[in-house]
């Protein structure tokens, strides 16, 4: 797999509600804390604002536009920030999942939306390189967005047999392809940014492709088609960490994942990332994830997954 892959394998991302709402009119609606879940959206037809609990500025959404709230903080959108809103949940009726909710009439806005939870350990590796509020224009080059936001719609609308799954795929499909829209975002630092550089990003493709090799400076630097000193700058210029800290990371999380899953012992675990002796591999552990391994083992999943977000 590649390395956007690897990461989004082991946050295990599930969508749990995808819906659409149609509003018409003047009409202002305030969503309650979303729970650590992953908000996306895209906008159909019609405009809104979007404001974000926490964020001084407001977004203006138009057709075509997609935004991701990674932080799960309580929003609101609106035909005008200046009108009083109306709670969420008088909107939404809890016995109900998907389709599409009619508010104000309906006619004049449509949004498709999704929410995720991330059921792996690690959902600071993520969370960590989003902003509060991601806003990905709708712009002519986005057609790969375009097509499964038009097509949940459908789904949605007509809710046909099997459609409960297929509009969870394409939530998924949303949600990556605005990952990769965001990633080409200028000016950013973090491993998901620096996947779009094609030299830094054969480096660590070729780290998560092989991560038990003992992969030296030298031997990245030569898969970057770069000299090791400037190498060892552009990477942690571009990523935030020097290569051989960010391969004993994703060693470590690629660890804790199977530590938390598939019953190995530690001495099996350290030898299949490259560690010749579990003295040395629980040493790194520690420094890195806080604990030991046997610790880590014995921690509850969504205890883990709090502390990973907390730290974003």
């Amino acid at each position: 797999m590649d390395p956007l892959s690897d990461v989004l394998s082991l946050l295990k991302p599930r969508n749990y509600l995808s819906a659409g709402l149609e509003t018409g009119g003047d009409w202002a609606i305030q969503f309650p804390d979303q729970q650590a879940a992953i908000k996306c959206g895209a906008v159909v037809s019609g405009r809104c604002w979007l404001s974000v609990e926490g964020v001084p500025d407001a977004v203006r959404l138009d057709v075509g536009d997609c935004f991701l709230l990674p932080r799960g903080r309580p929003f609101r959108l609106a035909s005008d920030l200046g009108l009083p809103t109306v709670d969420a949940r008088t909107i939404f009726s809890p016995a109900r999942t998907g389709g599409i909710t009619v508010h104000n009439g309906g006619g004049d806005f449509l949004l498709v939306s999704s929410r995720f939870t991330l059921s792996g350990d690690h959902a600071g590796i993520l969370l960590r390189m989003l902003p509060p509020i991601v806003h990905i224009r709708g712009e002519s080059d986005h057609s790969a967005l375009r097509w499964p936001v038009e097509r949940m719609m459908q789904e949605l609308r007509q809710r046909r047999p099997g459609g409960f799954l297929i509009v969870e795929h394409l939530a998924h499909m949303i949600l990556i392809e605005a990952l990769r829209l965001h990633m080409t975002a200028q000016g950013n630092v973090g491993w998901l940014f620096a996947l779009t550089d094609r030299q830094i990003g054969a480096a660590i493709g070729a780290m998560h492709e092989d991560p038990a090799h003992g992969w030296t400076l030298q031997q990245l630097a030569e898969r970057a088609g770069m000299s090791r000193s400037t190498f060892a700058l552009r990477f942690k210029q571009t990523v935030g960490a020097s290569p051989l800290d960010y391969l004993t990371r994703w060693r470590m999380m690629l660890a804790g994942d199977r530590l938390m899953h598939s019953g190995d012992p530690v001495s099996v675990i350290a030898l299949a990332l490259g560690y010749e002796s579990e003295s040395a591999f629980s040493t790194a552990f520690k420094r890195v994830m806080g604990c030991s391994p046997r610790q880590y083992s014995r921690r509850e999943p969504d205890l883990t997954a709090q502390a990973e977000r907390e730290a974003a």
